[in-house]
């Protein structure tokens, strides 16, 4: 039974994992696990602005939802009702320290090698393309972890995991239309705030200034001091 999970993952219904998972079936909970690993942390990591807290609830809500998931009767997607689980454990944690410092790169435990491995790449791309979508991506994570803790789940979950706005209501446990506005905001900050680094970024694009003027000026006054003002 377990290779067939692994052969044919996608055919399983949520509520055919959830039943082979209640049985204490592991291989279905490998399968659930990697189809909803991303989604959880992201959920988790929005709410907690912190890699390593985010992953321990998210951890800690598999854990949950492994006891509890004989309950589940697909109602609504098996994914939202683990959303909902992590944010729980998320929002647990968050009340437990409010101190905790907001932003933080999404990616801060890793070093430039394992930033360079998250990315996207294709195989004709060179080492400019990859590094300039590295940091494309790396400004873009900063600008969302800005976003207010309230605005910034809902985005993740609309934006990032491309959840309806009822999926995400019901993760989070809000109203659809708060889930709206939130989402309406969000964008319209995150837009802002990525406008002005492009205007920032324009006043220094083909920037031709310090070393390289310096060398400029130096390389056609030696010319003209040499050969004189004729360059045929």
């Amino acid at each position: 039974m377990t290779a067939a999970l692994h052969q044919t993952p996608v055919e399983l219904s949520d509520l055919e994992i959830a039943r082979r998972v209640s049985a204490g079936d592991l291989a279905a909970f490998e399968i659930l696990m990697r189809r909803c690993n991303q989604i959880m942390f992201r959920a988790a990591r929005a709410i907690l602005g912190n890699d390593a807290d985010a992953e321990e609830a998210v951890q800690e809500a598999y854990l949950l939802a492994f006891r509890a998931i004989g309950a589940f009767r697909g109602s609504a997607k098996l994914s939202t009702w683990l959303v909902r689980i992590a944010a729980n454990q998320a929002l647990a944690r968050r009340r437990k320290d409010q101190r905790r410092a907001v932003v933080v790169p999404i990616r801060g435990g890793l070093d430039e090698q394992g930033i360079e491995a998250g990315v996207t790449t294709r195989e004709a791309d060179g080492p400019a393309e990859r590094a300039g979508r590295a940091e494309i991506r790396r400004l873009l994570e900063a600008r969302i972890d800005a976003l207010p803790e309230e605005f910034r789940a809902v985005f993740v979950l609309r934006a990032l995991e491309e959840l309806s706005v009822e999926e995400t209501a019901a993760a989070l446990g809000i109203a659809a239309a708060t889930v709206r506005s939130r989402f309406f905001r969000a964008r319209s900050r995150l837009r802002e705030a990525l406008s002005q680094e492009v205007d920032l970024a324009l006043d220094d694009a083909f920037a031709f200034a310090g070393a390289r003027c310096d060398r400029m000026v130096q390389t056609v006054l030696r010319w003209l001091r040499t050969r004189g003002p004729d360059v045929s």
